[in-house]
């Protein structure tokens, strides 16, 4: 029976992904491309998500998939230096959702987000309630100063941004809330500096990026015009970038600080809006590409000016990009088929 990849999750600084299977889950460093830790079912049974504590020694693993030796309610921290779980944390339903920052673990249920100190004396800060979660929506901006949470809120299209440094010392923390869109929010990611956050919505076609003080709307990035399902938005480090994948196999590269060098609809430079104003007024990518699979993939910047994407199907992609748009792939490798061939 072929492997099958049920979760796929970047660390904090994007150096790293881990590769949750029905065998249990394995550990890769993205440049170069090098399997560095695998733990096999029969020590962690099929996990569901693996979430790696930055380079460190540390994995929260959540069972599921076809050989669970856990309930999925769970999570449970794999310390690699013993091969052992450490800590383990239990909930009234299913994790959706698992993020670890710094001196936080983040949990995301089906409607409500748990805040726990980790990994010194662990324990709950605080439980934010959210309209349904499905997806498990939450992401935590990785800037030390400020680590700014974004969740869906309690409307429709809603999303609500909560300082978690707070959490701790107040027990609670007031959101902000910013009415992102008009259907629910189906993507959502934060600069590293926490100073812009991105949604999507369950159509996939439009990006909006605002400014998490003033609320304000900055920019809308338009992925296509067609329906799509987005699995992954991804800022560049210094936010001069944005990425995103969707289950077209397609990743679409945006420009945030020169926005001249994205496209626009042809109306819109020749001035011809009218009642088609918001389809011809965004910004549509000036690079993308498309791997050769065309399945679901994350996607994450890499060193110079390369995009990394990794797939479902096992596959490993690395493409560079160019102001005028072009964009060639410079690396190509299946990951589940390498062993640990260089140091970490």
């Amino acid at each position: 029976m072929p492997f099958v990849v049920r979760h796929l999750h970047f660390n904090q600084d994007k150096s790293c992904f881990t590769c949750s299977m029905d065998d249990g889950f394995r550990v890769y460093n993205v440049e170069p491309l090098a399997e560095k830790c695998r733990i096999d079912a029969d020590k962690v049974g099929s996990c569901s998500q693996a979430v790696m504590f930055y380079r460190s020694n540390l994995v929260a693993v959540v069972g599921g998939g076809l050989r669970p030796k856990f309930p999925q309610n769970v999570v449970r921290i794999w310390d690699d230096k013993f091969k052992k779980f450490v800590i383990e944390y239990c909930f009234n339903s299913n994790v959706l959702n698992v993020h670890l920052f710094r001196d936080k673990l983040i949990v995301a249920l089906s409607r409500m987000v748990y805040v726990f100190s980790f990994p010194n004396k662990s324990e709950k800060l605080a439980e934010i309630e959210t309209r349904p979660n499905p997806l498990g929506l939450c992401q935590v901006s990785p800037a030390s100063d400020k680590q700014l949470m974004a969740i869906p809120g309690h409307k429709v299209g809603g999303l609500q941004l909560i300082d978690v440094t707070t959490v701790d010392k107040t027990g609670s923390s007031c959101p902000i809330t910013i009415n992102a869109h008009q259907t629910d929010v189906a993507c959502i990611a934060l600069n590293h500096q926490g100073t812009i956050v991105a949604t999507a919505s369950e159509k996939g076609t439009l990006i909006r990026l605002f400014d998490t003080m003033s609320r304000q709307k900055l920019v809308e990035l338009r992925r296509g015009s067609d329906q799509a399902v987005l699995h992954c938005i991804n800022f560049s480090k210094d936010s001069s970038y944005l990425c995103a994948s969707s289950d077209k196999g397609t990743v679409h590269i945006f420009a945030l600080k020169d926005t001249a060098l994205n496209r626009r609809s042809a109306f819109a430079k020749a001035g011809k809006v009218g009642p088609f104003q918001q389809y011809t007024n965004s910004q549509w990518s000036f690079s993308n590409f498309t791997v050769p699979a065309e399945c679901a993939c994350m996607c994450a910047f890499g060193r110079g000016n390369s995009v990394i994407a990794i797939c479902i199907d096992g596959t490993y992609h690395k493409y560079v990009f160019t102001a005028d748009g072009t964009c060639s792939r410079q690396a190509y490798d299946v990951y589940l088929e390498i062993g640990d061939e260089v140091d970490f």
